[in-house]
């Protein structure tokens, strides 16, 4: 009570003094506003910076090169063959399959800026397309340099090259999500992508990519990263998994490919440009994973 009554006083002298009287009032009411403006402000930038820290673990390296386990799944088809992993930034993506003892390359999946080529060694034949040729990405809106990204473990912008500092806050974050991961996302169209990054070190676990249109049905792609290596500075997941699921046909199709990767380097001795033999067919470019599953 006698804090009450001490208030009231105070208040006398602003209360008899009019403007004095009315600044204050306008002062009190915009309290709440400029409290709520401030703690806004404050979840942005703790989003923000926690974007920042997931940016951060993309390694440096231009060219990353490794030999590899790689498994294919299909419906009921399953082939699991050794392979190698070659990727120079901004240029090329290449996996080669060997056969099992002999060692002698039996496939090759290249993805480039312009084009995928799949080369399938063991019929001579090989497909080779742009993204817009291929539902899987298609649908997915994928190209080039989106799917670096998600094979450098890293964030992506769609139809950007890479992203810049003053992307970052284009993408939100769910900071109250309980357990390991805070959840990245980032919307577009059609589009929503999710990043699943640990809270502690921002380290991408796992990225997510959906497609939804009521014509064209549901597609959904998950990349799915583990045994985390040294490569330079930074760290890079050894095993990649990714499924990509789909809706848009008769019956849900689903892929899945695994890749076990041992003997990272940061190697440049090798060409980034494939050229096919005259002596190959080119089949259509439509299921290009079936061809893969095929050879």
């Amino acid at each position: 009570m006698k804090i009450k009554h001490s208030i009231v006083l105070m208040c006398v002298p602003l209360v008899l003094a009019s403007c004095g009287a009315k600044k204050v009032l306008v002062k009190d009411t915009t309290a709440p506003v400029v409290a709520q403006t401030t703690a806004a402000n404050t979840v942005a930038a703790r989003k923000l910076a926690f974007v920042q820290k997931v940016s951060d673990q993309k390694v440096y390296a231009k060219n990353i090169v490794a030999d590899m386990s790689f498994t294919a799944t299909m419906g009921e088809k399953n082939v699991t063959v050794p392979g190698s992993l070659h990727m120079r930034r901004d240029e090329v993506i290449r996996l080669q399959l060997f056969i099992p003892i002999l060692g002698s390359e039996i496939g090759r999946l290249e993805f480039t800026p312009d084009y995928v080529l799949v080369i399938d060694r063991m019929h001579k034949q090989y497909v080779k397309g742009d993204y817009n040729q291929l539902d899987f990405l298609k649908n997915n809106g994928l190209n080039f340099y989106s799917l670096q990204s998600l094979f450098w473990n890293q964030l992506l912008l769609p139809g950007a090259t890479k992203v810049s500092e003053s992307d970052l806050q284009k993408f939100d974050v769910k900071l109250d999500e309980t357990g390991n991961n805070l959840p990245v996302s980032l919307k577009n169209g059609n589009m929503t992508y999710v990043w699943k990054a640990d809270k502690s070190n921002g380290k991408i676990g796992e990225a997510n990519v959906s497609y939804s249109s009521a014509t064209q049905g549901k597609s959904d792609l998950v990349w799915k990263y583990a045994d985390f290596k040294p490569l330079g500075s930074k760290l890079f997941p050894a095993t990649q998994e990714f499924s990509f699921s789909t809706t848009a046909t008769k019956k849900i199709q689903k892929t899945t490919v695994r890749l076990e990767m041992n003997d990272l380097s940061t190697s440049e001795d090798w060409e980034t440009t494939t050229t096919v033999s005259s002596r190959y067919k080119q089949m259509d470019a439509k299921d290009i994973f079936g061809k893969l599953l095929n050879m």
